[in-house]
C-alpha cells in the first residue's frame, strides 16, 4: 500500500518532459513563499458553486417513515435506511461484482465506501466517480489520504487513516472493475432553477420553483431528484454551464489556452482516459474536477502526482477553472473509451 515514493518516480520520468516546455486554508497561503506575492483566491468567493455548503433553512422533510422503491429494483428502503453511512442501500445487487465488505460496510469513522460513491461508484457531485480509474491511482489516492498529503478533512482523511491496507487494496481493485459510463448531459445556458443545498451537500431544486441567473458558475442538478436522493446509481445529473464555457474549456484542454497551460491531452492522453497512476477525467463531475484544480492550485493535494499538477495549474482563473470542468464533464467517457 505504501507506494508514494515507487509512484512518484514513475510520474516523474513520464511527465517531466512536458512540464519543461484539493487548498492550504486562506489564513496559510503565506506559508508558502511563492504565495506571498499573489494571495490565493478565496472558494467561497470565486468558485463556491464547486464547494456547496448545507443551507440553514432547509426544506419540510416528507415522511421519514414509507419505504422507498426504484424503477426496475424489487428492493425497498427507508429513508432512515437510505441515509445509513454505515449500511448504504444496495438496489441492484446483480448489477455490480461481488462487493467486499468495506464497499458495504462501515465501521466507526470509517463510513462503507458504497454510502457517498454509490455501488455503482459513480458517487455524486459532492462526493466522486471513481469508475475508469486504476486499482493503482485510487490506492495512492488513499495513502495520500492517510498521510494527510491530500487534505478532506470532512470525510476521507479520517476514513483512510481508520482502514487497513487490506481494506483499501479490496475498495481500489474493485471500483477499478466498474466500467464508467455517461452520467452527465451538459447544457449551456443563461438561466437555471433556483436551487438549495441539503443535508448531504447536494443541490436541489427548491421546491418553492422559479429560476435565476446563472451567472459565473455551474449548477448540477439530479435528473430526477427523488430517486438520486435515494442513491439510485442509475440515475444521473445535468451540468448547466455558462453560454461559451464548452468552446473556451476546449482549447484550454486540448491545446492549453495559447500558452497559459499545458494541454490536458498531453497527459492524460488524447481520449483523456489517463494511464495507470494517470487519472481518466472525461465525463466527471465539473464540481469534483473543479476541487481538484483548486486544490492542485492551492496545496490541499500534496501527493507525488501534485507536484506535477501544480505548476500546470499555477495560472489558471477561476473562471479558466470553471471552463474546463465544464468541457471536461461534456467528454463522454465511453467515446473517449472508443477512441482509445
Amino acid at each position: 500500500m505504501r507506494k508514494s515514493a515507487s509512484i512518484c518516480w514513475v510520474l516523474l520520468v513520464v511527465l517531466i518532459p512536458l512540464l519543461a516546455t484539493g487548498a492550504l486554508p486562506p489564513q496559510q497561503e503565506a506559508a508558502n513563499p511563492a504565495n506571498a506575492a499573489n494571495p490565493a483566491p478565496n472558494p467561497a468567493k470565486d468558485l463556491a458553486w464547486a464547494f456547496p455548503v448545507p443551507d440553514k433553512n432547509l426544506p419540510a422533510a416528507g415522511d421519514e417513515t414509507a419505504p422507498k422503491h426504484l424503477p426496475g429494483s424489487s428492493r425497498a428502503f427507508t429513508p432512515a435506511q437510505i441515509d445509513d453511512l454505515l449500511n448504504p442501500p444496495d438496489w441492484f445487487p446483480n448489477g455490480h461484482p461481488a462487493a467486499p465488505k468495506v464497499i458495504q460496510h462501515g465501521h466507526g469513522q470509517a463510513l462503507a465506501c458504497g454510502s457517498c460513491h454509490l455501488m455503482s461508484g459513480l458517487g455524486h457531485p459532492e462526493s466522486a466517480n471513481l469508475t475508469g480509474f486504476s486499482a493503482e491511482y485510487i490506492e495512492a489516492q488513499m495513502e495520500d489520504f492517510r498521510t494527510g498529503a491530500r487534505k478532506d478533512a470532512a470525510r476521507m482523511n479520517g476514513i483512510a487513516e481508520a482502514l487497513s491496507d487490506a481494506d483499501s487494496k479490496q475498495a481500489s481493485e474493485w471500483f477499478a472493475s466498474l466500467k464508467p459510463q455517461p452520467y452527465f448531459t451538459v447544457m449551456e445556458a443563461d438561466t437555471v432553477l433556483k436551487t438549495y443545498v441539503n443535508r448531504g451537500r447536494m443541490r436541489l431544486p427548491s421546491p418553492d420553483g422559479g429560476t435565476e441567473a446563472l451567472g459565473d458558475r455551474i449548477v448540477e442538478l439530479p435528473q430526477d431528484p427523488a430517486r438520486t436522493e435515494s442513491r439510485d446509481p442509475h440515475s444521473g445529473f445535468i451540468a448547466y454551464v455558462p453560454m461559451g464555457s464548452l468552446a473556451k474549456g476546449e482549447k484550454l484542454v486540448m491545446a492549453g489556452g495559447a500558452g497559459k497551460t499545458i494541454g490536458c491531452d498531453n497527459c492524460h492522453g488524447s481520449d483523456l482516459r489517463g494511464d495507470k497512476y494517470i487519472p481518466s477525467i472525461a465525463g466527471r463531475s465539473p464540481g469534483y474536477t473543479a476541487r481538484q484544480l483548486y486544490g492542485f492550485q492551492h496545496f490541499t493535494r500534496n501527493g507525488p502526482g501534485a507536484g506535477l499538477m501544480q505548476p500546470v495549474v499555477k495560472n489558471l482563473t477561476a473562471e479558466d477553472i470553471l471552463d474546463i470542468a465544464a468541457y471536461l464533464a461534456s467528454v463522454s467517457p465511453e467515446r473517449a473509451k472508443a477512441a482509445k
